[in-house]
C-alpha cells in the first residue's frame, strides 16, 4: 500500500526542502565565492582549503556546546518552537548577508553565524519529528523529508546556478548574481518554514517552572547520567559520531575540495546537482525496504558504501571521477541521515526529544570538526588534499564496528 503523510508530516518535511537549499548552496556556490574572494586576496589553493574547513569546525564546535543546553530549554513547554524560530531566523538572515560581503574574511565570519543558526535550527527540527508523527512511521517520513529535499533544493539552486554563470551574459556583475543568488535561498528558505510554524504544536514536553534555564541544565545533567547507563544508546551516539562525521566532511567539503584539485568549477556544480537527483529516489527505495529490512542493516550497507567512497577519493583527480564519486555519494547520503535520525527518534524519550537531539548533534554536525580539522590538517602537512580526504575512511571504519555493537543490544533488549 502507498505510503501517505498527514497534513503535519507534509509540512515538516517542507522545512527539510527550505533548509536544503541552504546546505546546498553551502556545499556548491558558497566554497567557489570563497575561492573567488581568497584568490583575489592572494591566498593559496591548500590554505584556502584549510581556511573554509576551519570555519566549518567553527560552525560545528558552536552547535556541540549550544545544542544539548537550548534542547533541554526546548523541551519545555511552548519553547521548541520559539527557539527553532529564532535559530532559523539567524540562518536566514546570515544567508542575505553574506551576498553583499567583498572581504574572505567577513565572508567567513558572517558564515560561520549563518550556518550555526541554521544547524541549531536542525537540532530542534529533528526533535519535532516525535511530535509530528508515530514511531511506527518515524523512517518513512524521516525519510521523506530527506528526499524531498534533495529534489526540492534544486529549484532555488538551478535559478541561482544560472544567475551566477551568466551574469556576464545578463549584464550583471560577480557581486551582483552572488546577492541575487543568496537572497533566492532565504526566500526559499524563510517561505518553507511558514506552513510548518503556522502549525506545529509541541506534543511532548516538560511543565514550565519557574527558572526554566538552571532547571534546564538540571534536566540535561539527569540525562548525561542515564545516557551511560542505556549502552544501547550511549554507543549508537559513539558510533554516529564517527561515520557521520565523515558524511557531514564529505557534503562540507565536496566543492572545496574539488576546487583545490583544480578541476572546473561547472563541472563540479552540476555533479553535485546529479547528486541530489539522484538522492531523491535513493532514499524514497530504501525508505520502502525497511519496511521489511531491520533498519540495523541498512545503515550498516550505507557505512560500509561510505568507507569505499572515501577510500575511492584518495585517486581522485580527474572531472570523471568527481561525477563518479557524486553519484555513489548521492545513492546513499540521505539514506544514512534519515533512518539515522529516525533509529535514534525510536530510542529515546520522546519528552525529553530536545535534550536527546541536542547529544546527537553533538555526535553529528558537532563530530564534523573533526573530520573537517583532520582533512584540512593532512592537506596541509602533506601538501595533498587527497590524503586528507581519503584519512576519512577511518572514521567510517570505526563506526561501523561501534554500531554493529549497539545494534545488537539494541536488537537483545527487543
Amino acid at each position: 500500500m502507498k505510503f501517505k503523510l498527514t497534513s503535519l508530516e507534509k509540512k515538516w518535511v517542507l522545512y527539510d526542502v527550505g533548509n536544503s537549499a541552504f546546505t546546498l548552496m553551502v556545499s556548491t556556490i558558497f566554497p567557489i565565492y570563497f575561492n573567488y574572494l581568497a584568490g583575489n586576496a592572494g591566498i593559496s589553493d591548500v590554505d584556502y582549503l584549510a581556511y573554509w574547513g576551519y570555519a566549518t569546525s567553527v560552525c560545528t564546535l558552536l552547535v556541540a556546546i549550544l545544542g544539548p543546553t537550548m534542547g533541554a530549554v526546548a523541551d519545555t513547554k511552548n519553547f521548541k518552537k520559539i527557539i527553532f524560530s529564532a535559530a532559523m531566523g539567524i540562518g536566514v538572515l546570515g544567508c542575505v548577508v553574506l551576498g553583499f560581503l567583498s572581504s574572505w574574511l567577513w565572508f567567513l565570519v558572517i558564515f560561520v553565524i549563518a550556518k550555526t543558526g541554521y544547524s541549531a535550527s536542525l537540532v530542534f527540527y529533528d526533535a519535532m519529528l516525535t511530535d509530528v508523527t508515530e514511531p511506527d512511521r518515524m523512517d518513512s517520513v524521516s525519510s521523506h523529508g530527506y528526499a524531498w529535499g534533495y529534489i526540492g533544493s534544486c529549484i532555488p539552486f538551478v535559478i541561482s546556478l544560472v544567475i551566477v554563470l551568466g551574469a556576464g551574459n545578463i549584464g550583471i556583475s560577480m557581486q551582483t548574481s552572488m546577492i541575487l543568488a543568496f537572497l533566492i535561498t532565504a526566500l526559499w528558505w524563510l517561505c518553507s518554514s511558514i506552513p510548518l510554524l503556522r502549525s506545529y504544536r509541541q506534543k511532548y514536553f516538560s511543565e514550565a517552572e519557574d527558572h526554566v534555564i538552571r532547571n534546564s541544565f538540571i534536566r540535561l545533567g539527569h540525562t548525561l547520567r542515564e545516557i551511560t547507563k542505556q549502552k544501547h544508546i550511549f554507543l549508537f551516539l559513539l558510533a554516529f559520531f564517527f561515520y557521520i562525521d565523515g558524511v557531514y566532511t564529505v557534503i562540507d567539503m565536496a566543492t572545496a575540495y574539488g576546487q583545490a584539485l583544480g578541476l572546473d568549477s561547472t563541472g563540479l556544480l552540476l555533479a553535485l546537482l546529479v547528486t541530489q537527483i539522484v538522492a531523491f529516489p535513493s532514499v524514497l527505495i530504501f525508505s520502502r525496504l525497511v519496511k521489511n529490512v531491520r533498519p540495523e542493516k541498512i545503515i550498516t550497507i550505507c557505512i560500509a558504501a561510505y568507507f569505499c567512497i572515501a577510500v575511492y577519493a584518495y585517486w581522485l583527480d580527474t572531472q570523471l571521477d568527481f561525477w563518479i564519486l557524486a553519484v555513489a555519494v548521492g545513492m546513499f547520503q540521505g539514506t544514512i541521515q534519515a533512518l539515522s535520525r529516525s533509529y535514534f527518534a525510536k530510542i529515546i524519550p520522546a519528552e525529553k526529544s530536545g535534550e536527546y537531539f541536542g547529544l546527537y548533534d553533538i555526535c553529528g554536525k558537532g563530530a564534523s570538526v573533526v573530520g573537517t580539522a583532520l582533512v584540512s590538517f593532512l592537506s596541509q602537512l602533506t601538501g595533498r588534499t587527497n590524503v586528507g580526504v581519503s584519512a576519512l575512511s577511518v572514521m567510517f571504519l570505526i563506526g561501523l564496528i561501534l554500531f554493529r555493537m549497539a545494534a545488537k543490544m539494541n536488537i537483545n533488549r527487543e
